[in-house]
């Protein structure tokens, strides 16, 4: 009987666990906004400590100067416990256009997080803003845990008088882009006939200096009738495959193109390489029978 006194106690206690649990959120803490100009020392500067869904004062804003650095530090917090956020930004909003950038934290596995910028980071829209800036910290991650997107401070942008504004970049816009028409390069063409016919002649007047050289170094045609009669279809497939060569390469030159070319003079030459190792073997045998 006891124990079912107790029951309704436990239940009350489990519910409400369930219900501390279910609104578990993101928050932060040990937050500190500070402005440093160039050559502040240690602890130089503004600097003010920051308190979740309290902003400062609207009514003093942290200024921003053309030559200081804004650094917003803080840790960020799941329930009570300290814990890496998936992403931590700080929010920079124009209140008057509505414009706004988020610059993210670099977050440790600590929670830890810390984010800097200057005017050069902030694009020309917010420069020209002529009221201060609301400056947000948004927290969230992964899980059902709440996310956290609250004012922290308002931040006004002290210009320096004798330094011009950056102009705005155009925005990017998609739509219809003028058509593009390409223009390719055309076919290589052939020299003129004039120099073709040139070295036409130069290379037929070589074929006399050939014939005598080959008569001079002990040429023998009688043997072209033992030879063919010994190899007709090796001797006779090497020299049409050798003219075959050469009337590929002036197709090429005049009409074919290189991957009609590459096929058949592939093929060719095979047919060159095969018959011209047996034409070689029967001459070789005429040489050793002492025929030659």
């Amino acid at each position: 009987m006891r124990v079912l006194s107790l029951l309704p106690q436990a239940v009350l206690l489990l519910s409400a666990a369930q219900s501390g649990w279910a609104v578990s959120s993101w928050s932060f803490t040990d937050a500190s906004v500070n402005v440093a100009g160039k050559g502040a020392g240690v602890g130089g500067g503004f600097k003010e400590k920051l308190t979740p869904s309290k902003p400062l004062p609207s009514s003093s804003p942290v200024k921003l100067g053309a030559g200081d650095t804004l650094k917003v530090i803080l840790t960020t917090q799941e329930g009570k416990s300290a814990k890496r956020a998936h992403q931590a930004f700080l929010l920079l909003q124009d209140p008057v256009t509505n414009l706004d950038i988020s610059y993210p934290f670099s977050v440790k596995d600590s929670g830890k997080a810390k984010v800097d910028l200057t005017q050069k980071d902030l694009p020309a829209q917010l420069l020209r803003s002529s009221s201060p800036l609301s400056a947000s910290i948004v927290i969230a991650s992964f899980g059902a845990s709440t996310g956290y997107n609250s004012l922290a401070f308002s931040l006004s942008i002290e210009l320096d008088p004798n330094v011009a504004l950056p102009a705005a970049e155009k925005p990017l816009r998609y739509g219809k882009l003028p058509e593009i028409h390409h223009v390719f390069r055309g076919d290589p063409k052939s020299p003129n006939i004039v120099i073709s016919l040139f070295f036409v002649g130069a290379v037929l007047a070589t074929v006399p200096a050939l014939l005598g050289a080959w008569l001079y170094l002990g040429g023998n045609i009688n043997h072209v009738s033992k030879a063919l009669s010994d190899a007709p279809v090796s001797h006779a497939l090497f020299v049409g495959s050798v003219i075959g060569i050469e009337g590929i390469f002036f197709l090429y030159y005049t009409s074919w193109n290189l991957f009609k070319t590459l096929p058949v003079l592939a093929a060719v030459g095979l047919v060159a390489f095969l018959s011209g190792s047996r034409a070689l073997t029967e001459v070789q045998e005429r040489r050793l029978a002492g025929l030659r």
